[in-house]
């Protein structure tokens, strides 16, 4: 039996526990994770790089989940990316495709949200999953997946100025973009800017209200006619180049609202994870198995924080201090109002269709990005398969610049 010290006492614990304790510790040093001053988790400078290298175990975690599916479909998938010279910048031409679970557009959804450096989760919920293909060559473009928001996120609601009761009740207007981005070459032309302006369009607000507008809430059990008011996300990497300043024909597309506070679970490991789980059944905790949508918000990260309090670590752990810059796309020009007050009908004169969002991106940021910096016809689609095939490339051009939304991926 080891012995521990929590609040200046001696604390026995078992060989199981102080194993645990081992193997957290560990984790977190392999990170370059260290503690401060006051004793919360710190690690040495907050760019692009430390951040890729944070999620780098998680990510290796979730390709080696993948192995099997990639090794059937990835070279059968492939001939979908497109290679440099295959694109013209004057011909882009974006269209959206649904995805429905099974197909083999599923698959290819899958497979390309593969390539992201800081890994996604598959949403729960609600969800509306897209690819969007470049109509000029058949290739693809882009993905969008948007789902059920995160219940707690105060700078948003903060921004809307709502109080529990009034998020409890409002919250079904509101989705958050967990998965939006462009694929390589596009985002090397700024494709990114113009995917994330696609949230705003008249398709996936017509879409949403068909497949969502009179639907039961599962945890409430109420009707409830929700109407798609407002789309959140956040920058995996800090402050968004991608996001910041999203504006087209005077109508802004994305707004800043602030930075998340940094609390999360990436940094503990699916492996861990997994022994975490086991211990909490060991000790008859009830959060070992309630995962099912319904029973509260993030239950992995509630979990791990249930067994590290178990295993006598200070409640903070999981604050890891990655903060990341938090954006909201409002669909209706009134979508503040209705949100806060619950009244009014939503005014959607500024809607646009896919054609002509992507007409202004292309007037705006694409056509002069490929005038500037042609380099993106050199990329070929054969790095994507390199990238997948060996977690260690950290580096391929364009492919490790992606931003989409963690928030739900831990």
């Amino acid at each position: 039996m080891a012995h521990s010290k929590a609040n200046n006492r001696v604390v026995s614990i078992s060989p199981l526990e102080a194993s645990l304790r081992r193997k957290v510790r560990r984790q977190l040093r392999s990170l370059g994770f260290h503690k401060s001053a006051d004793g919360t988790l710190e690690v040495d400078g907050h760019d692009k790089g430390v951040v890729r290298r944070l999620h780098s175990p998680q990510r290796t975690d979730r390709l080696l989940a993948n192995a099997d599916f990639l090794a059937r479909r990835a070279r059968k998938l492939l001939p979908y990316f497109a290679s440099g010279p295959e694109v013209d910048p004057t011909a882009i031409r974006p269209e959206l495709e649904r995805v429905y679970a099974g197909t083999w557009q599923a698959d290819l959804f899958r497979l390309a949200a593969l390539t992201w450096s800081v890994p996604v989760s598959n949403g729960f919920g609600r969800r509306l999953r897209y690819v969007i293909w470049d109509a000029h060559n058949g290739k693809l473009l882009g993905l969008i997946a948007i789902g059920d928001p995160v219940f707690n996120l105060s700078v948003r609601d903060t921004l809307i100025g709502w109080n529990a009761d009034d998020r409890r009740e409002r919250l079904v207007n509101v989705m958050d973009a967990y998965v939006l981005g462009a694929l390589p070459p596009y985002n090397a032309l700024l494709g990114g800017k113009m995917v994330a302006c696609l949230i705003r369009s008249r398709q996936i607000y017509n879409e949403f209200t068909r497949t969502y507008g009179n639907t039961v809430g599962i945890i409430s059990g109420q009707a409830k006619k929700a109407r798609l008011l407002a789309v959140t996300t956040s920058s995996s990497m800090g402050r968004s180049s991608v996001y910041n300043r999203l504006k087209l024909g005077g109508v802004s597309y994305f707004e800043p609202i602030g930075y998340t506070r940094g609390w999360g679970h990436f940094h503990i490991s699916d492996d861990l994870f997994l022994e975490l789980r086991d211990y909490l059944r060991n000790i008859g905790h009830e959060y070992a198995d309630q995962h099912r949508f319904g029973q509260g918000p993030n239950w992995r990260l509630r979990s791990t924080r249930a067994a590290l309090k178990a295993l006598g670590f200070r409640d903070d752990l999981l604050r890891h201090g990655i903060r990341r810059q938090v954006f909201i796309c409002n669909l209706a020009s009134n979508a503040a109002t209705i949100l806060r007050t619950g009244k009014g009908r939503p005014d959607l004169s500024s809607l646009l269709t896919v054609q002509q969002i992507a007409d202004l991106a292309l007037e705006r940021w694409i056509l002069p990005r490929a005038e500037r910096r042609p380099d993106y016809r050199v990329w070929n689609r054969s790095d994507i398969e390199r990238l997948l095939g060996d977690p260690g490339i950290s580096q391929l051009p364009h492919v490790a610049s992606q931003e989409l939304n963690p928030t739900l991926a831990g």
